[in-house]
């Protein structure tokens, strides 16, 4: 395996052992204690590089990536 080669969401999926849905969370930069996934849009489609997958892992593997701001829902003040 190349670092060159494309992978697709499924792809990603089966070898982090996780959904779809869920790959494409880390895309968006949705996942808390991560950071986003490097991707390459095609319009809707979104594909990864082997390499930028392996280095993203790496990355994550020990908490050493930069954490994602907690999101806070805003509720209506009692003022």
């Amino acid at each position: 395996m190349t670092g060159d080669e494309i992978l697709t969401v499924a792809e990603v999926a089966v070898e982090l052992r996780c959904s779809k849905a869920h790959v494409y969370n880390a895309i968006a930069g949705k996942v808390d204690g991560v950071c986003p996934l490097p991707a390459i849009s095609m319009g809707r489609r979104k594909l990864v590089r082997r390499g930028a997958l392996e280095q993203w892992k790496r990355m994550n593997e020990c908490g050493g990536g930069p954490k994602m701001a907690h999101r806070q829902r805003s509720t209506p003040s009692d003022a």
